[in-house]
């Protein structure tokens, strides 16, 4: 007898009863998917950045450092090393001899890492050097005015509208004998860049305060240069001498801004003086040269010079120059220098006064003529040995600055944009400045960019060092640019007539704050501006009339408004609201406004009319009628008392 369970039973007749044996082979054949595959939508890969997004690495270099040295510096391999060295031309036997600094930084640079050079005084003569102080504040505090008593001379009544625009350097020397080296920063809002470099070259800030006026956000930006670079800080409250003068006040706000003062406990030092009456010079003199005794400032005399571009300007006729301050070593004239990514020969350098001077020591500044190109404000100058080195060094800088600004062009356009979001449409402003030094430059791009707004894009196309030239005019007329020109002469009258002719505007002034009026009212004239809906005027329905259509080819009946403008004006072809206990009952076109039974465009205030709207006549006694007219509403331009400047939308 033949027993089968039922799930036995139910099996197809094709297939065999009882254990299944596995069939041979290595690969057993799968069943068919009776699941059919999901429909997913499909997902684009995110863009992966081939370029790292890791911040540029520093690394320090030396002289005589060697190949292995910089190979675990850099993070490259040695042959990687020692090809380069072979195409700069460089022949070394071992990886294990030295490198002159120039070949190191050369290397580095070509593997793509910023360097910071280190010199050592090991055998070197140090000896004693002077100050270099800083004098920062708010615009119009008296910082010049105070160098002015100082030196006995007056520069503040040359300079274009009274305050300072320029950084400049002088050596005083004191009536005690010492010399300390003095640079004069501009206080405007639009001069953070040059504070800055001020702070990054000096050993001591002078924060001059009016005692009638008090602290002022430029003096806090100046405290908080000062504090970023580590330097120590001398508060000299200028303008005692005036009626409304409140050093106390004074005191207490700078120590409320986190200072600290000598009378507190602190270590910063708070001189009184009056630069119009010369009181608390000799103080001020007193407390400089004392922190300058206990910071023991030394540094190395001979061996190559560093120095440090305070600033730079293009001569008509001696061409490139830069002014700086000496850091260690003695610079002389007839050396080879690399100032930034540009080089040159020192063909002759004046100091302060205009004199030709052969040597220049550790803190004085001076001007170098003989550079092949202007360096930007805040470069260090190096000395190297032959002319072929400073060719190369500069060209291995201008290579680096170009890969990095390409670099950064490159992660900008790799960066994924949201489609949903829409960029708000700008109109253009193109904009060329030239202006009559390299920091001016930077300081007046600087300040016209903070004047984009979300209806004008201000676009610096060409920014220049020196006088406005004919080349200036071609490339605003090719791109329809305005031209700014700060601190520069008058163009030729060939520039000039060629310009008017092209219809370009030449904007030329000598005053920051002048300039950036002028330029935000032009901005505020070219912006597309916002069109907004206003009420121009109000009628209050009194009575209500209303004419019958005798027939169908007549027209419909009509009901008439009886009103009286209250405010405003009601004109014809504006838009209308009705109003209805403060409700929006209807909003449309008017079809008939009379006045006297005569056919008007406009109704001024406390007049009656008969008002009849389009396709509405929903009218009753009380309702208000509103006059709506469209408004197109510009930018605004705003500057604040400390100097800064905006466009509100």
């Amino acid at each position: 007898c033949f027993h089968a369970s039922a799930e036995l039973l139910a099996r197809g007749n094709d297939q065999p009863h009882g254990l299944r044996t596995p069939s041979k082979g290595k690969f057993m054949k799968r069943g068919n998917r009776t699941q059919l595959p999901v429909e997913a939508p499909y997902v684009p890969p995110k863009l992966k950045r081939t370029s790292k997004s890791l911040p540029d690495r520093t690394i320090d270099i030396f002289e005589g450092m060697t190949v292995v040295e910089l190979a675990k510096r850099t993070g490259k391999s040695i042959p990687t090393l020692q090809d380069i060295l072979v195409n700069v031309g460089e022949k070394i036997d071992s990886e294990f001899d030295p490198l002159s600094i120039d070949i190191a930084e050369l290397i580095a640079m070509e593997v793509g890492v910023n360097v910071r050079r280190l010199h050592s005084n090991e055998g070197a003569e140090v000896l004693s050097r002077p100050a270099v102080v800083t004098v920062m504040g708010h615009v119009d505090h008296g910082k010049t005015s105070l160098l002015d008593a100082l030196r006995q001379t007056s520069v503040a009544a040359k300079e274009a509208g009274g305050i300072t625009q320029h950084l400049g350097a002088f050596v005083i020397s004191m009536p005690s004998g010492a010399s300390i080296t003095f640079l004069d920063t501009p206080g405007h809002a639009a001069f953070s860049a040059m504070r800055a470099r001020g702070a990054a070259v000096t050993d001591i800030v002078v924060l001059v305060v009016a005692a009638d006026d008090g602290v002022m956000p430029q003096t806090l930006e100046a405290m908080s240069h000062a504090k970023a670079a580590n330097v120590p800080i001398v508060v000299a409250i200028n303008k005692c001498d005036k009626p409304a003068a409140d050093p106390e006040r004074v005191r207490v706000q700078l120590a409320s801004e986190g200072l600290p003062l000598e009378e507190m406990g602190g270590d910063v030092q708070v001189i009184e003086v009056s630069a119009v009456k010369k009181a608390g010079l000799d103080k001020l003199e007193e407390s400089l040269l004392l922190q300058a005794e206990l910071m023991d400032l030394k540094a190395r005399i001979d061996g190559p010079a560093q120095a440090y571009v305070v600033e730079a300007r293009v001569d008509r006729g001696r061409g490139p120059l830069a002014t700086a301050i000496v850091k260690v070593g003695t610079l002389v004239s007839g050396q080879h220098v690399v100032v930034g990514a540009e080089w040159g020969r020192i063909r002759a350098m004046k100091d302060m006064a205009g004199k030709l001077t052969e040597r220049a020591s550790p803190a004085m500044p001076v001007e170098i003529e003989g550079l092949k190109g202007l360096p930007m404000a805040g470069d260090d100058i190096i000395v190297v040995e032959s002319e072929e080195r400073a060719r190369m060094l500069s060209a291995g800088r201008k290579k680096k600055i170009k890969k990095d600004r390409l670099g950064k062009m490159d992660e900008e356009k790799t960066e994924p944009q949201d489609p949903s979001e829409e960029a708000p449409k700008r109109v253009e402003m193109p904009i060329i400045v030239k202006a009559d030094v390299q920091g001016t430059v930077q300081a007046v791009t600087d300040a016209l960019k903070s004047l984009n707004s979300p209806q004008v894009f201000v676009n610096i196309v060409h920014v220049g060092v020196g006088p406005i030239t004919q080349s200036d005019v071609d490339l605003a007329q090719a791109c329809g640019a305005c031209i700014v020109g700060f601190n520069v002469r008058n163009p030729p009258s060939s520039v000039s007539q060629s310009a008017t002719r092209a219809s370009i505007k030449v904007k030329l002034h000598r005053v920051i704050y002048r300039l950036l009026e002028d330029m935000g009212s032009l901005i505020v004239e070219k912006a597309p501006g916002t069109f907004e809906t206003q009420v121009a005027g109000e009628a209050q329905v009194l009575n209500i009339f209303e004419i019958k259509g005798r027939s169908k080819a007549k027209g419909e009946d009509v009901k008439i408004a009886g009103c009286r403008v209250v405010d405003g004006r009601v004109t014809r072809s504006s838009m209308m609201r009705l109003l209805r206990s403060g409700e929006v009952v209807f909003e449309g076109l008017c079809a008939s406004l009379k006045r006297e039974k005569q056919d008007v465009e406009t109704v001024g205030k406390g007049n009656e009319c008969g008002l009849v709207l389009q396709d509405c006549s929903d009218f009753q006694i009380g309702d208000v009628i509103q006059c709506l007219e469209q408004v197109n509403r510009k930018p605004k331009f705003i500057s604040s008392e400390s100097g800064a400047v905006r466009i509100e939308c």
